[in-house]
């Protein structure tokens, strides 16, 4: 069960990753015009476009999927850690300039935006106590095996 929560945790952060990224990459102009969408625009309140920044957005969220997506498929501890981590080292600081930045959207752009962006930091956080667990078991395994394996050799 914890490992359907945890492909589950990062198949929607692979999915972000994935959305934003091809649009971005793809559609540089329409990313900055209107993302996220309905109506908002997040992005182009933000600052002057430019077609290469928003590019390299959306190359390194492409980037983020596929690290995110190894882990999905794998569920290697090495790689799901590697990929949360990935994830904070994004999120956080990208969450900490929209804060101190707030000032050009109204109140509810505000609270959504703030939302959005902790969402992959708690989504990122839930990958690692997930494993935690699984890496506990496994060192516990790990240990046992050994002394098992002298004993029976010693025989």
């Amino acid at each position: 069960m914890r490992d359907y929560w945890q492909r589950v945790v990062l198949l929607v952060l692979a999915l972000t990753a994935t959305e934003v990224g091809c649009w971005a990459a793809f559609a540089p102009r329409s990313f900055y015009n209107d993302f996220p969408g309905g109506g908002r625009h997040w992005v182009a309140a933000d600052g002057l476009y430019n077609e290469h920044l928003v590019r390299d957005v959306g190359e390194l969220n492409l980037a983020l999927a596929v690290v995110t997506i190894v882990a999905v498929v794998t569920l290697a501890p090495v790689i799901v850690r590697t990929a949360a981590a990935a994830w904070l080292v994004y999120s956080v600081p990208h969450l900490v300039y929209h804060l101190r930045h707030l000032h050009p959207y109204g109140s509810s752009n505000k609270v959504l935006l703030s939302g959005a962006l902790v969402i992959p930091i708690a989504l990122a956080l839930v990958a690692l106590v997930l494993e935690r667990p699984r890496r506990a078991s496994s060192a516990k395994m790990e240990t046992s095996t050994p002394t098992t394996r002298s004993s029976a050799s010693s025989t």
